[in-house]
């Protein structure tokens, strides 16, 4: 994997040993506003062993389109994200990253795995690297489901 700033990196690297909210996000989406969410999780739950990772995608309707300065750019003026931004990624189809490969396995509450849905989808992983929960895009960071998952995962 890659950073935003194309620096090498892993989810080991990046997360440590804290539980990740991993999220497939986008500047140009209707959903776009759960941004504030996510920094609010983030600041909520950073020093207690969480961090959000975000992964940029353009797989939906073109909706990132921008280069990662850009992407920079929006993600911190916008909505102060301060938490760690990955290279943009396709998450679904042939060009599928290997992560996403892993992460589309897993079964969200209804027991559907399968393809990313749409922007703004979540997987939480715990410490060990086991996906906890999987949660479909129209799910608010903040949704009281996705803050129980946190803390239990914590």
């Amino acid at each position: 994997m890659r950073t935003l700033s194309d620096k090498p990196t892993t989810l080991a690297e990046l997360a440590g040993d804290k539980v990740v909210l991993l999220v497939n996000v986008a500047s140009k989406c209707g959903l776009t506003p759960q941004y504030t969410g996510l920094v609010e999780l983030q600041h909520a739950y950073g020093g207690r062993g969480f961090t959000v990772v975000g992964v940029p995608s353009n797989q939906f309707l073109g909706q990132e389109p921008g280069t990662a300065e850009e992407i920079a750019e929006f993600c911190s003026t916008t909505y102060g994200v301060d938490f760690p931004l990955l290279e943009k990624t396709e998450v679904n189809g042939e060009g599928r990253h290997p992560l996403y490969t892993e992460l589309t396995a897993a079964a969200d509450a209804e027991g559907a795995a399968g393809d990313v849905q749409w922007n703004f989808e979540k997987f939480l992983i715990g410490r060990d690297g086991a996906v906890l929960a999987r949660i479909r895009p129209r799910t608010e960071p903040k949704d009281p489901s996705v803050v129980a998952a946190i803390e239990a995962a914590l």
